[in-house]
């Protein structure tokens, strides 16, 4: 009987850089940056076989989440147009936002929880976050689950 599979999430620097290459060539495939899977290996500068040998196991993060659901969490300054604006900068991403919920301000900051499905993201959702939290008003923002 084989043991389940089990999965990590590490940073990128901390990995072998072949995983990060064979997620490079992957995402040049994906993406149409390149056709074969000859070019993309030339691209990134690595061989066939490693490429074939690793392609089904790494993944970005991102791209375990693409088309799923995702819950992000805000901590937002209480001001007008705070949740305004961070609502304008996920629907400029694509995020398609499902549920939204605020609590009672306390000490001038509201927690916000916001639930969205991710296909048609455009950026990464490191992108996406980086986005968000360079918002006016947003003091912290993470994934809660995904």
């Amino acid at each position: 009987m084989s043991e389940p599979a089990k999965y990590f999430i590490v940073e990128a620097q901390a990995m072998p850089e072949i995983f990060r290459k064979v997620a490079e060539a992957r995402r040049l495939l994906e993406t149409g940056e390149e056709k074969t899977v000859n070019a993309a290996v030339r691209a990134v500068e690595i061989s066939r076989s490693a490429f074939y040998k690793y392609k089904d196991a790494v993944r970005p993060f991102n791209d375990m989440l693409h088309g799923r659901i995702v819950t992000l969490q805000a901590l937002l300054k209480d001001e007008p147009g705070v949740l305004s604006g961070a609502l304008n900068v996920l629907a400029g991403t694509g995020v398609n936002i499902l549920t939204i919920n605020q609590n009672i301000p306390v000490n001038g900051c509201a927690v916000v929880t916001i639930t969205a499905e991710t296909s048609a993201v455009l950026d990464s959702l490191e992108g996406v976050l980086d986005g968000l939290s360079a918002g006016p008003g947003v003091i912290k923002c993470e994934i809660l689950a995904g």
